[in-house]
């Protein structure tokens, strides 16, 4: 056995750390128990001002790039594959937290940076217009999510494993966003001021 692969539980761990917690704890918030209970960037961003959202986002994404990029340069794309997995895996589900984190989008980005910084170049571009005229951060990120595996799967030399993985990773971040399309469909969702 390859014993790079052991980064992968390593990666979950870094995927568990509660970012959001701790910058909206030092100002005062619990973004578990305020706006919409979720401990992501957008929450932290409603409840604990601009600053410590972005701050949030940052670490995020630094959550899913780091592990993916450590890993992917020490073994290829298929460890750096498995390693952004494991840290989104670990954001979503930290079993510190009881398997209840955050929706993933940050931490995919970060991982899709790491290995496919044209795509998310080109969904970027995508997600700015949908952002400006609908205002909605769960519409513009699923769109981008959705979008995903599409775009790894239309790069020259794509792996097939490597459209599953995405696919799956899309898929998980998705179904995180269930309440979000609810609320979309019913026109209820929070808009971002």
């Amino acid at each position: 056995m390859n014993l790079w692969w052991l980064l992968i539980p390593a990666s979950y761990a870094l995927g568990t750390f509660p970012t959001a917690h701790i910058v909206a704890g030092l100002v005062g918030h619990d973004p578990t128990a305020e706006g919409s209970g979720n401990p992501g960037a957008t929450n932290v961003y409603r409840v604990a001002g601009a600053k410590a959202g972005v701050i949030v986002l940052l670490g995020d994404l630094l959550k899913g790039l780091t592990p993916t990029l450590v890993c992917l340069l020490i073994d290829g794309r298929l460890l750096g594959l498995a390693a952004g997995m494991a840290a989104m895996v670990g954001h979503i589900a930290p079993i510190t937290r009881k398997f209840n984190g955050g929706k993933g989008v940050a931490t995919l980005a970060g991982f899709s940076v790491a290995l496919y910084p044209f795509v998310v170049l080109a969904l970027f571009v995508i997600w700015i217009p949908l952002m400006k005229f609908f205002r909605r951060a769960s519409l513009g990120s699923l769109v981008m999510v959705l979008l995903f595996p599409l775009g790894v799967l239309i790069m020259p030399e794509t792996r097939w494993y490597e459209v599953v993985i995405t696919a799956v990773a899309s898929l998980l971040v998705t179904l995180r966003h269930h309440e979000n399309i609810k609320r979309l469909f019913k026109g209820q969702e929070h808009a971002i001021e």
